[in-house]
């Protein structure tokens, strides 16, 4: 947004259901110079991490909102000026001096009087009104949002507000308790008190910021377990075929399209040709409703930060995709999940989710099902090792092959076991007997 010769940087509109981002990470400092569309700031949602381009040219004048900062979409995070204008002693705006003297949330939870319904626009207070995330997290945990100290805008309660007000709340119960039970316990059957503080890091320990990711990767697992009633199947596949078909594509796939062939990309390619005959699996509950769906918008699991951030990007219209089309997509999701170029578009409509913590050796899963989805693929470590084999006489012998445990978790709400099953079954014998003309 441009003010006369000047530029705001605003908190860009990260989707429609996401009202507010976290300032991660500024990239440069107030007046330094800056060129339009140069990385200026990193922003963290509970959806995406992502990376602002700067809107405009010149110099850095002035920062207006700090890094670990919550704000609304639409709030004037800095202001651009032309090169050679003068710049603003780093400094941010001072806190509103109330009229009378704020209560701390503690306070409120002992002092207010039963909530009455909370109200959509008004709460009395100057607030307009509450964003959807602050709503759900109020009714989660029975709060009234008229209650809550807000620094938003206008007094606005921010995500960041609620939830601290949140965890106010639980510190207080958690300390008021012990001290009930004390008034009524005899002296011989008191309990000495913790010695560390809920609030309080104790020896050796060192508190660590919950980022917006990890809290909304958080509140959806959990959302995921209350929701379905889940249960894993369990599949052994040999890869044999597959291994030696990668072997041979491989460096002509990366000699002509610069593409790395993975075995993610096989397992992917033969999931959605096995949805085709299972459609359930790629399916959602909604409502009283069973939605079934044309499309398969494959979901590919990506660990970001050494393993502690989790997105989800998503592969749309996989089954449109050849092994080479699936190969790229692939390909193209992780680096831009891992460099922070993903948009909120694509981590929205996947239909099914493939997770895989087989680069890392591990063997077994029972994943978490992505809501609103009702089935999760784990791929598991591809293992060498001896097993039984029958040749077309129907001979035994024992042989060196390459074998990988496919762990499907499922929503028993809508799938069975044995339409899980048949799923898989499917799944395997696609792998098992690769037909490069298919796919």
């Amino acid at each position: 947004m441009a003010t006369g010769t000047q530029v705001e940087v605003v908190m860009p509109q990260m989707g429609v259901s996401v009202s507010e981002g976290t300032i991660t990470k500024w990239f440069k400092q107030q007046g330094e110079a800056i060129a339009r569309d140069e990385p200026l700031l990193e922003i963290s949602t509970d959806k995406v991490d992502t990376e602002v381009p700067s809107p405009g040219e010149g110099v850095l004048a002035q920062i207006l909102v700090a890094e670990g900062e919550t704000v609304e979409v639409g709030t004037v995070l800095a202001v651009i000026a032309p090169a050679g204008s003068a710049v603003a002693e780093p400094a941010m705006e001072p806190e509103p001096i109330p009229s009378e003297p704020a209560a701390s949330p503690a306070e409120e939870l002992e002092a207010a009087p039963p909530s009455p319904a909370p109200q959509a626009m008004d709460a009395g207070n100057g607030r307009a009104f509450v964003s959807p995330v602050v709503a759900r997290i109020a009714a989660e945990h029975g709060i009234d949002p008229a209650q809550v100290p807000g620094t938003g805008q206008g007094g606005r309660v921010t995500k960041k507000d609620i939830l601290a007000f949140v965890e106010a709340g639980a510190s207080t119960k958690a300390m008021a308790a012990p001290a009930a039970a004390a008034d009524v316990a005899p002296a011989s059957a008191q309990v000495p008190a913790a010695p560390v503080a809920a609030g309080e890091a104790g020896t050796g320990e060192v508190f660590e910021p919950i980022t917006a990711m990890r809290r909304g990767v958080m509140e959806h697992m959990r959302r995921s377990l209350d929701t379905s009633a889940h249960v894993t199947t369990v599949f052994e596949v040999d890869l044999t075929r597959v291994v030696d078909i990668r072997a041979r594509l491989k460096p002509e796939y990366e000699r002509a399209y610069g593409v790395n062939l993975t075995y993610l990309a096989f397992i992917a390619r033969a999931t959605v040709e096995a949805i085709k005959s299972w459609p359930w699996v790629n399916g959602e509950i909604r409502g009283d409703k069973i939605v079934t769906k044309q499309f398969v918008n494959l979901g590919i699991a990506v660990a970001l930060e050494g393993g502690k951030g989790l997105i989800v990007p998503v592969l749309k219209n996989a089954e449109t995709l050849n092994l080479l089309g699936v190969a790229k997509g692939i390909a193209d999701l992780a680096t831009r999940a891992r460099t922070k170029k993903l948009t909120p578009d694509d981590v929205q409509g996947g239909s099914f989710t493939i997770t895989n913590p087989g680069g890392w050796g591990a063997i077994m899963g029972t994943p978490v099902i992505n809501q609103p989805q009702v089935a999760i693929l784990d791929v598991e470590a591809l293992v060498k090792r001896p097993v039984v084999v029958t040749d077309e006489h129907g001979r035994d012998s024992i042989a060196i092959r390459s074998m990988m445990n496919l762990c499907l978790s499922y929503d028993h709400r809508l799938v069975d076991g044995a339409y899980a099953a048949q799923f898989m079954k499917e799944l395997r014998e696609s792998l098992e007997t690769w037909d490069e003309t298919r796919y």
